[in-house]
Formats: structure tokens, C-alpha cells, sequence
């Protein structure tokens, strides 16, 4: 049976491995086309050329296989169903002695493998590959900002609550047009602070450089006085982390599972709303399980009679599938986001009914034929 394992294991990998290689190639593609218009244009730095247009777009691919891998392991894994059953190896197989369930817990080994791999590239080279990739852009851009208004953040200390806005970040992963804006405990404005650049510093703080900042006297005082200051390096302690600005510049999807976690606590403690992170967050920990869904899902295909057709028909409905699968976990996302569905079945919810349907077809195909 360790030879049949590594049989089905072999082709398996063997097959993920070209499909995956190729939906990358073809993602890749259509990002370089994308930059074509960008490279060379006035607008843009003159060193934004091919080779960083070419850096740039494979700094992208580790998304693009975040996203793909469950959809190219249903694709190559019905693949070699259909090929062991149209070769009528898999038939030999039965009569060797594999039964229903010692081949699905075979595939769900191999999908186990996949949804550990799927977890470590979208929890850890991903953001790292897109961040570096935002900021590769923005050297050449000059900036990375979001919308007209920039990024705000919210925090509340015991003596008071600060409103951020950050413009955009630099190529460094600096701030740039940092505004905090200071209130006290009855929600009047203490004092108003600009600084055209910002740097994080490692001991929980913010180093503002040439801030000018514009202290209120507190109402009720028979005069009204504004102080206007300037200095050239000014401290500001807080809690709020590069992580947590970049998560508010970038998308959330393309943030680790900690680094959501943080950031969703750091909301909930201001309160501020954070269904949207939350959504992300638990599609983040359910999505590399889809992997032993797809999984699950292609078994039944080596259960169909076929000897005399083409696998082509089948392949093309796997991958009809592992595009359904994909739109369908975006819409459940910003549906659930709409209606206020619980976060958590939100994200789960597409992986339940593929597997509600794996099971429908494993039953169906495999145990009662």
C-alpha cells in the first residue's frame, strides 16, 4: 500500500506542480502587459524600466500562488482521477485492495501537505513579497497612498483619544502628511499636530520630523489662546504599529494572520468597526483548508466510466469548479460584510458547500455504486 501511496502522491504533486506553473505564467503575463503604460512615463521616475517592471511583477506571484493553489490542487487532482480511471490503473488499484476510504484519507494526506503550504506562502511570503512590491512601486511613483484623504487610525489613551491621518507611505516605509489630531476625555480638541515626514521608531513611538504643532487652551477659561510651535524632531508614543498603517494603506487580504489579529484587537479597543478584518481573518485560517475540500471534491472522478472519452470535458469542469470556488469566496466576503453575517461562518461558508458536495458526490459515485 506505501507503493500505491506514493504512486497517487507522485502523480499528484507532479500534476499540481504544471498546473500551478502554468495559471502563474499566464497571471504574470497579463501583470507585465499590465505595466507596459508605466514603464517610461513621465509621471514615473526614469529608472521605472523592464527589469523593475519584470521585479515587480514577480514580486506579485506569491499572491497569485496564494490564490491559485487550492484551484490548481482540484484541477491536477482530477487530472490524474480521470487518467488512472480512463487507464483503468485505478480499477487495478480497487482490486488490489483500495478501498473508498483508504483512498480519500491518501488524497486528504496529500491535500494536508497543500493546505500547509498554502498557509506558510499566504501567511508569510506573501505579505512580505506585496508589501515589497507596493514599495518597489512607490520609489518610482514617489508615494503610496490610499484614496484622496489618506488613512486615518484611531487611538484611546486613559487621559485621551487621538485621531491619525496618514497621507501616504514612501518608498522607505515612511509617513508622509502625518496629521494627529488630540482630544480630551469630553471629546474637545487639545491640540492639532502636522509633520510633513514620519519615521517608526523601534521603542513604540513615532519620530516627527519638523512637526508644527498647535495647542488649544481647555475650554472654559475666561481667554481663548492657540500656541503655535514648531520642532524640528518631536516624539510621539503610541501603539500604533507599521503594521497596523500599512494595513490601513494596503489591502487587509494581503496581511498575515497575526498581523490581522493585532490589528482587529487594536480596532475593537478604540472602537472602531472591524467586521471587514474579521472577515479576513477567518478567511486567512479556513481558505488553505479548501485544499482538503478540492481534494475531497476529485475522488469521485476515478469512480467514473469513461474508458472511451476524453479527460479533456472533465479536467475543464474542474476547473469551472476551482473559478467557482474562487468568485464564490469573494462574494461571500462582501455579502457577509453587507448583511452583518457572523465573520466567521462568512468565511466558511464556501468551503461548507464544496465540501457539502464532495461528500454529496463521494457518496453518490463511490459508496453506494
Amino acid at each position: 500500500m506505501n507503493t500505491i501511496r506514493r504512486l497517487i502522491h507522485a502523480e499528484m504533486f507532479t500534476a499540481v506542480v504544471f498546473v500551478t506553473l502554468g495559471f502563474l505564467a499566464l497571471f504574470a503575463f497579463f501583470d507585465f502587459v499590465d505595466q507596459l503604460p508605466t514603464i517610461g512615463r513621465p509621471g514615473l521616475s526614469a529608472g521605472y524600466q523592464v527589469p523593475q517592471a519584470a521585479s515587480y511583477v514577480a514580486l506579485l506571484v506569491p499572491n497569485h500562488l496564494y490564490e491559485l493553489l487550492p484551484i490548481t490542487v482540484l484541477i491536477g487532482t482530477i487530472y490524474v482521477m480521470t487518467r488512472l480511471a480512463q487507464s483503468s490503473e485505478f480499477t487495478i488499484l480497487r482490486t488490489s485492495g483500495l478501498g473508498p476510504w483508504r483512498a480519500l484519507r491518501m488524497l486528504l494526506i496529500a491535500g494536508f501537505t497543500f493546505a500547509l503550504l498554502t498557509f506558510v506562502i499566504g501567511d508569510y511570503l506573501a505579505p512580505w513579497a506585496d508589501r515589497t512590491a507596493q514599495l518597489l512601486k512607490a520609489r518610482y511613483e514617489g508615494k503610496l497612498s490610499v484614496g484622496q484623504t489618506g488613512a486615518w487610525l484611531r487611538e484611546r489613551e486613559p487621559y485621551a483619544q487621538f485621531a491619525v491621518n496618514v497621507g501616504s507611505l514612501n518608498s522607505d516605509g515612511d509617513m508622509r502628511d502625518v496629521r494627529i489630531f488630540e482630544f480630551d476625555n469630553q471629546s474637545a480638541l487639545v491640540s492639532m499636530t502636522h509633520a510633513p515626514l514620519a519615521r517608526f521608531m523601534p521603542d513604540d513611538a513615532w519620530q516627527l520630523e519638523n512637526a508644527e504643532r498647535t495647542e488649544f487652551n481647555a475650554p472654559g477659561l475666561a481667554l481663548s489662546r492657540v500656541e503655535r510651535t514648531r520642532v524640528p524632531a518631536f516624539r510621539w508614543p503610541t501603539g500604533i504599529s507599521a503594521e497596523m498603517v500599512s494595513a490601513a494603506v494596503l489591502r487587509p487580504e494581503r496581511m498575515s494572520t497575526i498581523d490581522l489579529f493585532q490589528y482587529i484587537r487594536h480596532l475593537k479597543e478604540n472602537a472602531q468597526t472591524a467586521e471587514r478584518y474579521e472577515i479576513e481573518f477567518w478567511k486567512k485560517v479556513f481558505y488553505p483548508l479548501s485544499c482538503l475540500v478540492m481534494v475531497m471534491l476529485a475522488l469521485p472522478f476515478a469512480y467514473l466510466h469513461f474508458r472511451n472519452e476524453g479527460i479533456s470535458l472533465y479536467v475543464f469542469g474542474g476547473v469551472m469548479a476551482g473559478i467557482s470556488f474562487f468568485f464564490l469566496n469573494n462574494v461571500f466576503g462582501y455579502i457577509g460584510e453587507l448583511q452583518h453575517w457572523i465573520p466567521w461562518l462568512t468565511a466558511a461558508a464556501p468551503g461548507m458547500i464544496y465540501m457539502l458536495i464532495s461528500l454529496t458526490a463521494f457518496g453518490w459515485l463511490v459508496l453506494r455504486r
